[in-house]
């Protein structure tokens, strides 16, 4: 752990400055190796940047580590970066910066205030708010009238905000679904690739035969919005297929509750909890299942399905999933209860060599495109053109003068 967090901060050079008024209001700044060439504003999560001698980067989300890259790709290039916390309401930006990257939450409050030259990016972990918000209640509707419940969580609502209307362009890792949803506003959208924490090897020697018939449904938070609730009525129906439920349910006591009798006393259904994606117990998991199942009305980048698929998963998602299964997986039709029924009980009557291919091409696909490495690598070309653009707008400002 110490180890961890000496590479951290040796990656960022040795002058580091920081201002702490109140928490939430931190302000790191960065400085590289030689002379600056500039600052970049980076306002996403300022936590990682402030580990404690012996603290471990946590692992239970990509962006800790996502955060620490993109700081670490500017210094790189050459620049000083002054990092926030996106619920900093306090900040006021007073240098010339000559690139803003900014998660949603407070983009537009901070970009009014920018130089003129400034390039902003909004970084967006989210399908738009209005399609996002929309689709989770949509979900809660159907479930009420499906089931006569109204959840009060359960949801992930994402705060009204234009960060893209404030933006010169967008970054994410996503796919074009996502992406879509900001299509309007008429501004460039970077697809990157996802950061999970970890990889796996080609698990040899799975048996498929017996795997065929288990499945794993692995999220955080906010169950009804990602389908957990249809997925589980789906299993409850189909007594000869097994669920694995890895997924924090002392966090939402009130869908728990509705859904007892499926997550403790069906059978076939395995209500696991949360698990690390680094331990034992987890690849024990991924060992016995043969797919990996999500119905979410609205995501970012589909980070839990692309780890799953990292340890040998078949993908069976459906199109607001944000991930691309190709040939590879089964896309579903629609997110009702019958469409995932026939999805599943279609993967598990193929052959056991056909499962095998399908699971090995979902392996190769993530590795070659959905690593830590291959997100450092894209995000450099990404900031340098983002850079490029930066120094050509202060160009132009300059000869104009």
């Amino acid at each position: 752990m110490k180890k961890l967090t000496k590479k951290i901060f040796r990656a960022f050079g040795t002058e580091v400055t920081r201002y702490t008024p109140t928490p939430n209001e931190d302000v790191v700044s960065l400085k590289p190796e030689h002379n600056s060439r500039g600052d970049v504003l980076f306002s996403y999560m300022v936590s990682p940047f402030l580990l404690k001698p012996g603290e471990s980067l946590p692992n239970s989300h990509n962006s800790y580590w996502r955060c620490l890259q993109i700081a670490k790709t500017f210094l790189q290039l050459g620049y000083a970066v002054d990092i926030i916390d996106s619920h900093n309401r306090t900040f006021q930006p007073e240098k010339k910066y000559a690139v803003f990257v900014g998660h949603r939450i407070n983009f537009d409050q901070i970009a009014v205030g920018l130089h003129e030259r400034c390039i902003k990016v909004a970084h967006l972990d989210t399908a738009h708010w209005v399609f996002n918000n929309y689709a989770t209640y949509r979900r809660k509707l159907e479930l009420q009238q499906r089931r006569g419940v109204t959840i009060l969580g359960s949801h992930r609502i994402v705060e009204p905000n234009l960060a893209i209307e404030h933006a010169d362009c967008g970054s994410m890792c996503a796919n074009d679904f996502t992406s879509g949803t900001f299509r309007y506003a008429g501004k460039p959208i970077y697809q990157l690739p996802q950061s999970p924490p970890t990889t796996y090897p080609w698990p040899d020697g799975k048996n498929f035969h017996a795997c065929r018939k288990h499945f794993l449904w692995f999220g955080s938070h906010g169950f009804v919005h990602k389908g957990l609730d249809v997925v589980l009525e789906a299993f409850s129906d189909m007594p000869d297929c097994h669920l694995y439920v890895c997924a924090p349910l002392h966090k939402e006591k009130e869908f728990a509750k509705h859904f007892d009798r499926e997550l403790y006393h069906t059978p076939n259904i395995h209500a696991v909890g949360w698990v690390d994606v680094e331990s034992p117990e987890f690849v024990e998991i991924l060992a016995r299942c043969v797919g990996v199942l999500n119905a979410s009305c609205s995501e970012g980048g589909g980070a839990s399905i692309i780890t799953c698929m990292h340890g040998g998963l078949i993908p069976i998602v459906n199109r607001e999933s944000s991930v691309d299964v190709e040939d590879f997986g089964v896309l579903l039709t629609n997110s009702s209860i019958d469409a995932i029924k026939t999805a599943i009980q279609r993967v598990a009557g193929l052959p056991d060599e056909e499962l095998k291919h399908m699971a090995h091409k979902a392996w190769e696909s993530v590795r070659a495109k959905h690593t830590r490495e291959k997100f450092s690598e894209e995000y450099q070309r990404f900031a340098l053109d983002v850079l490029r653009k930066a120094e050509s707008q202060q160009g132009r400002v300059s000869s104009s003068k």
